[in-house]
């Protein structure tokens, strides 16, 4: 029975009162086209989004934008030195520009800036009509909000969706920033020409002047550059810049901003720009400024796709340890060091050849970028020669003579004269000969020089070449020599930490080293093939800088231990193999490590690492780099007492013992009084130094200086050449480091380099490295009787004397000649490096 019964559920729709209402008004008239309305109005807002508001960028990205500024560079005392920049800008708040100029530029461009809410709408109705009925598309018309949208957001297309993107963007920016915000980001970033970016920096470009100082009628000539900058070049079209500019004048008139006296003065006043300027290239510190550059770059990139710090957009200030004064010294030091080497051997050919065609033989010249500084030399360039003279052209567009005589010299490699050889294009180096000018050579041989601080190891000079404008590779940083002798105080020093005195004998005798199966013996000698003295004291060894007594030394104490020191005080970025002939300075090395390997030993073996940066700060003055840089706290303070303020403290890495560095220090120090650089012992002041000639000879070094100062350089040719058998570098180094010294040393403490603690003074006999007792420094007539540095308990043992005349020197026993057959090897200095 439960089986049979079947529920039956019937579901029936009924259309209702409701239902049949709306069916009704769906017919209606009036829906319908409210319909299409809704429908055309969605469709219209989708398409508005798509043409206009679509990807807009947000205009919240205003109150944090920051204009692309050069990163600018300061010497050590603040001063400015150098910038690097592709667009020329200087950022001003709006308070700093003048109410005159901020006059101009409204009269120019918007004079009803202050009324409007972003969109001059009537003008956008006349272009818009205008546009129509021409069939041009329509420019011009747009305010300065406009304008900061456009050059700041959006893209330069000309077309009607920009235009009204940008009334939309402006629109939009008038509700987020005031009217002062904007004139400040308007006449920081807008294009004025000359590759000037902002109003201040085109001050600058067009008067040579600050946007403070410029005049009334100047005021009004930047302001119709916004326009279009080409077309009011004061070169090419002066004139329709005076009409456009007294135009300007003539707004600033009527609307209020000056009078009629001040109109008519200011009409009458000449244009007054100043010719287009080349971009700042001061060549003192050439080379020093593009090192900074590399290592920026280096730290924060080049563009703003790297970061809010690049080189080129970040707006750095960067504080140097750049000294003016000694860069001058050291430029000019080697400059003239290079000239008397290269005198007499001819014309080394022009600097550079270029095409010219006509009269671009300026913009030729000025595309090189050579500027030329030594004494009254030019950088210029022959436009034309005929007969017996050339014309040569300058960077400042005039032009002078080079007559033949003035252009005798021999060709070198070639023959003939230089003037023979002259052809259109070449640039070339001329100073002024009476009336006309005459023809100078540019050495080929170089070099590079580094001037160092040795207590904190901050560079204070650097020269790499004779010209950073001629020759950009950096000598000084980039060089791999072989530094010959002036490695050896790093090979005595390392003998000094593992136990060996001032005073300890080596003998001055053949040395030969058997390499093995084949090969058999390589031998050693001294400079210029001079016979071993003998048995004499390490320091005799290192003033004389004699090669058998330091590859005696190095191979007792272990050329492992050797180049393991000269890796730690980085001469070497890397250890070197074990060879002998590493002693004698086979290695490559750069001037700039071995300066700082010699500041170290002044430093009491603590490790340095050479700066040029003392610090970098961002745009609003933080400091950026390094990261643990802390301010000396009240140091300017007008109230400081004197009393040693709160500094960080520095913490050295010991890489040497500090009474080993002394004496080698102290070693060296006679090696002006008694050895290879006595041209320095007329400067009258403690000076430690070594020179160095390397195999060929092909350098010559000297490295060196005081506790305050040490310097180092050397000369030779970039494809390294044979410099002739009389080159060395006491006879050529050390002259030129004496020039510097003179200039830098001037108003300098006479400082004694300082012993660490445990330094025991002794008096010893040079030569025999016997302890002296009845003899005094400076009252032996031999002056053989010096003061030695020695550690605790190392001194030579006190020898019972009976009388003063004991403790002198003995007359050195007649020197047996060297056997006819003693080994000498030429062949192994030619191949393995440094022989003095």
């Amino acid at each position: 029975m439960a089986d049979a019964y079947q529920p039956n559920f019937t579901l029936k729709f009924t259309r209702g009162a409701g239902g049949g209402r709306f069916a009704e008004i769906r017919r209606r008239w009036w829906f319908r086209v409210l319909a299409w309305l809704a429908l055309l109005s969605g469709l219209g807002t989708i398409a508005m989004w798509a043409l206009f508001l679509r990807d807009l960028p947000s205009v919240d990205a205003l109150r944090a934008y920051e204009p692309p500024l050069p990163t600018n560079v300061r010497q050590g005392d603040g001063t400015p030195l150098r910038s690097y920049a592709r667009e020329r800008r200087v950022q001003l708040s709006y308070a700093e520009y003048p109410k005159l100029l901020v006059g101009a530029f409204l009269s120019a461009e918007d004079k009803t800036f202050f009324d409007h809410g972003g969109v001059d709408y009537p003008g956008l109705v006349r272009a818009a009509w205008q546009g129509l009925t021409s069939g041009e598309t329509p420019r011009g018309t747009s305010t300065i909000t406009q304008q900061v949208a456009k050059n700041l957001l959006l893209t330069n297309e000309v077309s009607y969706v920009r235009k009204a993107r940008e009334a939309i963007l402006a629109f939009r920016i008038e509700h987020t920033l005031t009217k002062e915000q904007i004139l400040e980001l308007y006449l920081n970033q807008i294009a004025l020409g000359r590759n000037a970016f902002g109003v201040e920096a085109a001050a600058h470009a067009y008067f040579a002047r600050p946007v403070k100082d410029v005049t009334l009628p100047q005021a009004a000539y930047l302001a119709i550059l916004p326009k279009g900058p080409s077309n009011y070049m004061p070169e090419r079209h002066e004139a329709r810049a005076l009409e456009r500019r007294n135009w300007v004048l003539g707004q600033m008139l009527q609307n209020g901003y000056i009078n009629a006296s001040e109109h008519a003065e200011a009409v009458a006043a000449p244009l007054g720009a100043v010719p287009r300027q080349t971009p700042s290239t001061d060549p003192l510190g050439g080379y020093f400024v593009e090192e900074v550059r590399r290592q920026l770059l280096d730290k924060f990139g080049e563009d703003a796709e790297d970061g809010p710090f690049s080189v080129y957009a970040g707006g750095l200030w960067v504080r140097t340890s750049f000294d003016p004064e000694l860069q001058k010294a050291a430029q000019k030091a080697l400059r003239d060091g290079l000239l008397r080497y290269d005198r007499g051997r001819g014309w080394a050919g022009p600097l550079r050849q270029v095409e010219i065609d006509g009269d671009n033989w300026r913009s030729r010249l000025l595309n090189e970028n050579i500027n030329l500084d030594y004494e009254d030399w030019r950088a210029a360039i022959v436009i034309s020669k005929a007969g017996g003279a050339a014309e040569i052209g300058f960077g400042n567009g005039r032009t002078g003579t080079l007559p033949s005589w003035g252009a005798q010299m021999p060709v070198r490699g070639e023959g003939g004269t230089a003037f023979a050889k002259l052809k259109p294009g070449d640039i070339i180096a001329v100073a002024p000969e009476g009336a006309n000018f005459a023809l100078r050579s540019v050495p080929k041989i170089s070099g590079g020089m580094v001037v160092q601080d040795p207590r904190t190891g901050r560079v204070l000079a650097m020269q790499g070449g004779f010209d950073a404008t001629i020759q950009a590779f950096n000598r000084a940083t980039q060089a791999q020599r072989q530094p010959g002798s002036t490695i050896k105080p790093i090979v005595y020093a390392a003998a000094l930490e593992n136990g060996m005195t001032p005073a300890s004998i080596i003998v001055d005798g053949p040395f030969c080293v058997y390499q093995g199966a084949g090969l058999g013996n390589k031998c050693f000698r001294n400079f210029g093939g001079t016979r071993g003295a003998g048995p004499k004291t390490m320091r005799w060894g290192i003033e004389q800088s004699r090669n058998l007594m330091t590859v005696q030394l190095a191979n007792t104490t272990g050329m492992e231990k050797v180049v393991d020191l000269m890796q730690r005080i980085g001469v070497s970025q890397q250890k070197l193999p074990p060879y002998l002939s590493y002693a004698l300075g086979a290695g490559d090395t750069t001037v700039m490590r071995m300066v700082n390997a010699y500041s170290i030993l002044v430093n009491h073996g603590r490790a340095l690492t050479p700066s040029l940066i003392d610090f970098v700060q961002d745009r609003k003055g933080k400091v950026i780099w390094p990261e643990n840089w802390r301010a000396c706290d009240r140091c300017n303070a007008p109230d400081w007492d004197g009393k040693p303020m709160p500094r960080p403290v520095i913490r050295y890495r010991q890489v040497l013992d500090p009474m080993s560095a002394y004496q080698m220090v102290h070693i060296a120090e006679g090696v002006i009084q008694r050895g290879t650089a006595t041209v320095l012992r007329d400067l009258n002041r403690p000076i430690m130094g070594k020179t160095g000639t390397s195999n060929g000879p092909r350098d010559v070094w000297f490295i060196g200086g005081t506790p305050q100062l040490i310097g180092g350089l050397y000369i030779g040719y970039d494809t390294p050449t044979n410099l002739g058998g009389y080159a060395q570098g006491g006879t050529i180094a050390a002259p030129i480091y004496k020039q510097f010294a003179q200039k830098a040393f001037e108003g300098l403490d006479v400082l004694p380099f300082t012993a660490p603690p445990g330094i025991r003074m002794v008096r010893i006999d040079r030569g025999s490295g016997r302890r002296v007792f009845g003899a005094w420094p400076g009252n032996d007539p031999k002056g053989s009787v010096i003061w030695e540095a020695f550690k605790p308990e190392s001194e030579p043992r006190r020898i019972p004397r009976r009388s003063a005349e004991e403790d002198l020197p003995k007359p050195a026993a007649p020197k047996k000649a060297a056997p006819r057959d003693a080994p000498r090897d030429s062949e192994f200095l030619q191949e393995q490096g440094g022989i003095y």
